[in-house]
């Protein structure tokens, strides 16, 4: 199995697509490691570099998306998220333009960049935005396909991506990513584990575990929090006895939020909620910082557990 960075992907996805004379791509001086330089070296003349002044950024990118382009804005998640806020709802989402937003090195795989640049609350703030289309990919073939999506769908998106490579999962043939549609990537009927992005092959992990103690769960990537399908979520906590939720998020407002809200409506089921717990990160290498915080597939498969004795 391949090991590539969903950043990677994101901008060899912006060099392939970006042939369309209406795509522009902006970045706050880290192209290089956001990848958008693949993009800048294809079509130099529709790459402008920003400066740090992300909320400058998307501001400009709301001039020329008000104008008829597709803008992808780039930088880091806690930059590009968090300190544009503002512009971001009211210059992108209030009037609905087509503005992209390339999150890159989310959650606390930035490792020993510190708990500054480890964006955690990044999905619960771009969630809460009406007009705002959120996906977290899983690997680096769905990287590719959200981007196109992205470029397809009328009005803003955040695309949030990874620091770390991680595995590819979704080579097969015929995989089709659609915006909003989960991906059983597993089935089983004692427990459902969801998990999005980077999480996604520690789900798997963790049912490898639990299948040798005849415990079979259904793993479900959900790589559109917003909008979530409710489909996919309601089938699985009607047909499965519990629900665990894996991100590198923190627990609140993410998708362990997102999924709770979708289960309360009509079939509440015990859940358990794997992510970052209420507290900002510390510096270290990626792999610590996930056993240091209890995000590993040991700790899913512990959660899982769990779920089962609640019976």
């Amino acid at each position: 199995m391949k090991n590539i960075a969903t950043r990677q992907a994101y901008g060899e996805a912006l060099r392939e697509f970006g042939a369309d004379p209406k795509i522009i791509v902006l970045d706050a001086d880290l192209s290089k490691s956001t990848k958008t330089d693949l993009f800048h070296k294809a079509y130099p003349d529709r790459f402008f570099g920003c400066g740090i002044a992300e909320a400058n950024m998307v501001g400009v990118a709301a001039g020329l998306a008000s104008c008829g382009k597709t803008v992808f804005v780039s930088s880091f998640a806690m930059f590009a998220a968090c300190r544009p806020f503002e512009q971001i709802r009211n210059s992108v989402c209030y009037p609905r333009l087509n503005v992209k937003i390339g999150a890159t090195h989310a959650g606390i795989s930035v490792g020993q960049d510190g708990a500054t640049h480890q964006s955690l609350e990044d999905i619960a703030v771009m969630r809460t935005l009406p007009e705002m289309t959120v996906i977290n990919p899983t690997d680096a073939v769905e990287t590719r396909w959200a981007v196109k999506a992205a470029i397809d769908h009328d009005g803003p998106v955040y695309l949030r991506l990874g620091r770390d490579a991680v595995p590819v999962i979704n080579d097969a043939e015929d995989y089709v990513f659609q915006l909003g549609k989960g991906v059983e990537l597993a089935p089983g009927n004692d427990i459902t584990i969801i998990g999005t992005g980077g999480m996604l092959f520690r789900a798997l992990e963790a049912r490898s575990i639990l299948e040798r103690e005849n415990i079979y769960c259904r793993v479900v990537n959900i790589h559109t929090i917003k909008p979530i399908d409710e489909d996919m979520i309601f089938r699985a906590a009607r047909e499965t006895r519990g629900i665990v939720t894996a991100e590198e998020h923190t627990v609140i407002g993410g998708l362990g939020s997102a999924v709770s809200e979708v289960v309360a409506k009509s079939c509440p089921v015990p859940m358990e909620f794997i992510g970052m717990p209420d507290c900002f990160g510390v510096s270290g290498k990626s792999e610590e910082l996930f056993t240091h915080f209890g995000m590993t597939a040991r700790d899913i498969a512990d959660a899982a557990r769990r779920l089962v004795k609640r019976g």
